[in-house]
């Protein structure tokens, strides 16, 4: 696949095109390009050209969306977006790419086409082991404290934080891991070569220097109101988010619902119940999509991680002796252990694990973001159920774990466990 047709595909659709990611992954972003000047030239030809690859409903939407993307045809040029991005110091990272993070792949047909970076840290290292802290722009003292606080927890504890550059929480998020001198990453709405909000310059020049910002669209594209909403998904795809203060509209809590799809763990902060720009997060708790936190360990507790063991089974033991290879879940909470334990070969969907397990709807996703992480557990059309064992064994400790020591109240060593 060419980076040149992933670039221009980057300017030619906006952020979160299904219609566009629905004519790649079926002719290749190649193909998909020059199907575009077809199809300027020719309607006819480009439909017949994609008969019988779906249902005569999804061609039609394509062959409609082909008119937006011609008219941008000749702003889409490789070259000139590499030039664009060389005058600001950004470089671009496509699909095939070492510095590609994979978890944005979670979004499918609406994953970046590719990414403008500006900033020290590759993407890959900053995304996988990292916690987005979202939450409203016009935040309390409180929400501002509990906010940093949290991001240089994280960063204490080696975990990348991950927010959009915003003013209040997210400002307040960046500001924290910066401190702690901690990596942290910040999702642009528009292109990088604007720091924007122009207020939060100096800090997103800091954040230059100790992580990296990001977009989806290219330098020279202007942050419009849509785009924020579609880069909330990308910061969903952190390890897990959390909501510090949220009214009850907000586009943290679009962030918050993007990552309970993506099965990420979601919590939320509680404040005063006065409070309305702690609505949100009282609702997320309510309605059971976020776990409730207090602190930063809180949010790490949730986070994960969950390593894999060798020497036990996968699909849980039974029978196998000691001499089993296979690799199960080193569990971080015992609600993972719960859901694990509730799952078989055969896919049950999140209520059914709830049921079973015992645990809030919110408590199973969290648990399944983080098993799914670790490779222990997959999706299955609707549903969930453990990965096979080969599929585990690819993600197993290279070395098992060390004994843990418990001691008593004196802090004598009582035994190995």
């Amino acid at each position: 696949m060419s980076a040149d047709a992933w670039i221009e595909w980057s300017a030619l659709a906006e952020p979160a095109d299904e219609a566009a990611g629905w004519l790649i992954s079926t002719l290749g972003p190649d193909a998909a390009r020059e199907w575009v000047d077809v199809a300027a030239r020719d309607v006819v030809e480009a439909t017949i050209m994609l008969a019988g690859s779906a249902p005569e409903r999804t061609i039609t939407d394509v062959v409609r969306a082909s008119e937006r993307w011609a008219r941008r045809r000749e702003g889409a040029r490789s070259d000139d977006l590499r030039e664009r991005a060389d005058h600001c110091g950004a470089r671009v990272v496509v699909r095939d790419d070492a510095e590609w993070p994979t978890a944005v792949d979670a979004l499918g047909r609406g994953a970046p086409f590719a990414l403008w970076v500006r900033g020290v840290e590759p993407l890959a290292a900053l995304l996988p082991r990292s916690v987005a802290i979202v939450g409203a722009r016009s935040s309390t003292s409180y929400g501002d404290h509990i906010a940093s606080t949290m991001a240089a927890h994280a960063a204490d504890h080696g975990w990348s934080v991950v927010s959009g550059g915003a003013y209040g929480i997210d400002a307040a998020a960046h500001r924290g891991a910066l401190a702690a001198g901690g990596r942290t990453l910040a999702v642009m709405a528009g292109g990088v070569d604007r720091l924007y909000p122009a207020g939060n310059g100096d800090l997103l020049t800091r954040v230059l220097d100790q992580g990296a910002i990001v977009s989806e669209v290219p330098p020279g594209w202007a942050p419009h109101r849509s785009r924020f909403l579609t880069r909330n998904r990308l910061i969903a795809c952190a390890t897990a988010t959390v909501v510090v203060e949220a009214a009850g509209r907000s586009g943290a809590l679009s962030t918050a619902n993007r990552a309970a799809e993506l099965a990420r763990p979601v919590a939320a902060v509680p404040g005063p119940v006065t409070s309305a720009t702690s609505a949100g997060c009282h609702r997320l708790i309510r309605d059971g999509m976020a776990v409730l936190v207090t602190g930063g360990a809180d949010v790490l507790e949730l986070a994960g991680p969950i390593e894999l063991r060798e020497g036990d089974a996968i699909d849980g033991g039974a029978g196998r002796g000691e001499g089993s290879n296979r690799a199960m879940p080193e569990f971080a909470a015992p609600a993972d252990r719960a859901v694990f334990d509730a799952l078989g070969h055969r896919a049950k969907a999140v209520e059914g694990l709830s049921a079973t397990a015992g645990l809030t709807l919110a408590e199973v996703r969290a648990a399944l973001g983080r098993l799914e992480l670790a490779g222990a557990v997959h999706r299955d059309g609707t549903g969930w159920r453990r990965a096979s064992p080969p599929q585990a064994k690819r993600f197993g400790a290279r070395e098992r774990p060390r004994p843990r020591q418990e001691r008593d109240e004196t802090g004598q060593k009582m035994r190995e466990a």
